[in-house]
């Protein structure tokens, strides 16, 4: 058993009741209510009105967040904890809120889980999310990307490298910091087109609008083209079946030069594919919110990459948020 924790009942009930705390914090996020108390609305009655909210059920809200620690109370107002202020006002450079209001869409996914258990596959398809919730998912995917990809760039040998291939590269976090920790890289992301305000900007943010361009189209659909010493593929595998993640990795084979590395990066299953426990829970969520998504183990990977003509793979020493890791093929 991989969790070696006992599963009293007292645990067993945490964990059935845990939703009443995420829940309290997507409401939190989505109501914007720590950039409102940061911007001096502390006490209810200035909330409720600013929120065209029943001061009632604000002010049991907010006295909720402070039993959470998101929030302090003193006189009946109310302030940001230092955390709050750092991870959850909406213009501190280390604000989250995006991936949070990303599971707040994945809600009514994650609520139909027994049907979509009985039935084998979602009928949602996270591309397929309107325009403020894909907006969202960009903002949050870019999050999370900001968390590992120094630590990736350190740990991903580019050196020799001249043009990598950032497969699914969204906003571009990723080339940026391989681009900064290879002065002589240059990049390529590749997504679909509506990504490329978010990489533009990032992009220009970083002063490397020189070595880092961007194409648009469907990675699952259209062919690639080009030549790259590298392609990278961070977070991608997970939402397709097995097939259709030989056949990327395959395209991503026919644009790479003879003797190019082909890097996998994604939340991976151990062999018996019953942990970690993230990239487990991860995989529901992919059930949940995609046709044929899952997360896969580091054996299914490796024989992805084999299948598609690489040898010598091998797993990075890295280890990423939420156990995130990499995998790499040699051409």
């Amino acid at each position: 058993m991989k969790n070696q924790d006992i599963w009293t009942s007292e645990k067993i009930l945490k964990t059935s009741g845990s939703y009443w705390e995420s829940f309290t914090l997507h409401a939190a996020v989505k109501l914007d209510v720590f950039t409102l108390i940061e911007n001096n609305f502390k006490d209810p009655t200035k909330i409720s009105e600013k929120l065209n909210a029943d001061k009632r059920a604000v002010t049991m809200f907010l006295n909720a967040l402070a039993a959470m620690g998101l929030l302090n109370k003193e006189n009946d107002c109310f302030k940001n904890t230092e955390q709050s202020k750092v991870f959850l006002v909406k213009d501190s450079p280390e604000y989250i809120g995006s991936i949070i209001l990303h599971s707040y869409h994945c809600v009514n996914c994650w609520s139909a889980l027994v049907e979509t258990v009985k039935a084998g596959k979602s009928n949602k398809n996270i591309l397929e999310m309107p325009e403020e919730e894909r907006r969202e998912f960009l903002l949050g995917m870019n999050v999370l990307a900001s968390i590992n990809s120094k630590k990736a760039a350190a740990a991903v040998d580019l050196s020799g490298c001249n043009h990598l291939l950032d497969l699914g590269g969204g906003s571009g976090t990723f080339s940026i910091n391989f681009c900064k920790e290879n002065p002589e890289l240059k990049a390529t992301i590749y997504d679909l087109i509506d990504s490329k305000p978010f990489a533009d900007k990032m992009i220009m943010k970083a002063g490397l609008e020189h070595r880092i361009d961007f194409k648009a189209g469907n990675f699952i659909t259209d062919e690639l083209n080009g030549d790259y010493d590298a392609v990278w593929i961070s977070h991608i595998l997970h939402g397709e079946n097995f097939v259709n993640c030989v056949r990327l990795v395959e395209k991503a084979v026919h644009v790479a030069k003879p003797g190019s590395k082909i890097y996998v990066h994604d939340f991976i299953l151990d062999d018996e594919c019953d942990g970690p426990l993230f990239a487990s829970m991860f995989s529901l969520n992919m059930l949940v919110n995609t046709q044929e998504g899952q997360s896969y183990s580091e054996k299914e990977i490796f024989s992805m990459l084999q299948q598609a003509g690489l040898k010598d793979m091998e797993r990075l020493p890295f280890k990423g948020d939420n156990d995130s890791g990499i995998i790499c093929g040699l051409l």
